[in-house]
């Protein structure tokens, strides 16, 4: 027997998903001739803690949307619905009561959970940790970032609305939360803009090559579904155990670009990696109806990206 055939590899699909070649491939597949160009970066700000975890203040970012009844179905198994997108960023109040949603970008919806807001929203974990005395406070509010596909929107407008909001809540430091592919953009972006302005930020993020091809100065890679980023659902030990992990990181990265992939594993059959965007897994049929489905879906964000913003 060779010395080959007596090693035990994992499976070749266990490595993170490449979404944006997934993506690409997906979209093409669908008909659309001009891919996607994603973010990139060479250069990345990076800012270190200007006091120690435990007297900074903490912010919460995310792309997750407040639950409104009056746009249509968003709870678990809830289709893409556009007509919950939001293009304005908001901020809300962490002592009201909080119910987000992830219904409105393009999460993995076979394999994410879409019930429980610690997969996307790590606020109990970070009150836990301020109870423990790791972090001085969170903020009187958490935050809201679109999910923009213009990343010049991005940059020039939402950033500096968010930038405003965390300073005026006296935020240290700050812990953003994607859910879709361009999820992990745009949070990568305000990232970026946020260290150039003194504020030290980690990403929790499910699209590795996403977050890394823009740059960013810290990143927490969970490899789980798109839409779980920060934990595993209903499952306390594995909240404390990645926020804490993007604290310490936060505390430690000795420079930019510096990646700490967290060692929970999301199951141990892999194969839940083949499904998001995959053609390979569909029929003619079905690439037809989801043509069909992704051209409302743009019509629709259009039709309320233009009733938000004028543009």
């Amino acid at each position: 027997m060779s010395r080959t055939s007596e090693l035990t590899f994992a499976p070749e699909q266990d490595q993170p998903v490449r979404y944006m070649e997934r993506t690409r491939s997906y979209y093409l597949g669908l008909g659309y001739e001009n891919p996607y160009v994603w973010a990139h970066y060479i250069d990345v700000p990076f800012s270190t803690l200007k006091k120690p975890m435990a007297q900074s203040v903490l912010g919460l970012i995310t792309t997750a949307v407040p639950y409104d009844s009056d746009k249509g179905p968003q709870g678990q198994g809830a289709p893409y619905n556009a007509a919950a997108k939001f293009y304005q960023p908001y901020q809300q109040a962490i002592e009201k009561k909080i119910d987000l949603r992830i219904a409105h970008v393009g999460i993995d919806r076979k394999n994410a959970n879409m019930e429980d807001v610690n997969c996307w929203f790590p606020l109990e974990a970070a009150k836990r940790v301020v109870t423990a005395g790791g972090v001085k406070a969170i903020s009187q509010n958490f935050y809201g970032l679109p999910t923009n596909r213009s990343q010049r929107h991005t940059l020039e407008i939402d950033a500096p609305r968010v930038l405003e909001m965390l300073l005026a809540d006296g935020v240290d430091v700050a812990v953003l939360i994607p859910n879709c592919p361009i999820c992990h953009q745009s949070q990568s972006l305000l990232a970026r803009y946020l260290e150039a302005a003194g504020i030290s930020t980690v990403v929790m993020a499910a699209a590795k090559d996403i977050v890394e091809y823009c740059g960013v100065p810290r990143l927490l890679f969970s490899d789980f579904p798109l839409g779980n980023a920060a934990a595993k659902p209903n499952d306390i030990v594995s909240q404390d155990f990645n926020f804490q992990l993007a604290l310490r990181l936060l505390e430690s990265a000795p420079a930019p670009r510096t990646t700490v992939q967290s060692p929970l594993i999301w199951s141990a059959d892999p194969s839940w990696k083949l499904d998001y965007s995959n053609l390979d897994k569909l029929s003619s049929q079905e690439i037809v109806r989801l043509r069909e489905e992704a051209e409302q879906v743009r019509i629709t964000a259009r039709e309320l990206r233009v009733s938000s913003l004028g543009t």
